[in-house]
């Protein structure tokens, strides 16, 4: 799923089903939002719909990972109701540092 602005792609989603029939109940989300157009609300919106989308395509569960240091996509997640359930240390290394990935989940049964 892609969000625009005057033609001009701002966004985009995608949720991936996982093939393994042990664990096709769960998705993979994955988001990037252009820079100029955070935190105004687009990747709350998204995520509400990628979260319907989910719903629709019978999954329970969905997934994503993040940087630790990615608070404004963290408090995005929690928002919508994903909770960190593990975290790689120092999976990541970018600019001369470190930085821990976090793994999110959200049951999506109701």
């Amino acid at each position: 799923m892609v969000a625009e602005v005057e033609g001009r792609v701002i966004a985009s989603s995608s949720i991936t089903k996982r093939r393994f029939s042990c664990e096709n109940h769960v998705g993979d989300v994955g988001i990037i939002i252009k820079s100029g157009y955070r935190d105004l609300g687009i990747g709350t919106e998204i995520m509400k719909t990628l979260i319907d989308q989910a719903r629709r395509m019978g999954l329970e569960i969905l997934t994503l990972t993040v940087f630790a240091t990615n608070k404004r996509a963290i408090h995005v997640y929690e928002k919508v109701g994903f909770r960190e359930v593990g975290r790689i240390p120092k999976a990541i290394y970018r600019n001369g540092e470190y930085i821990d990935r976090i793994i999110m989940a959200k049951e999506l049964l109701d």
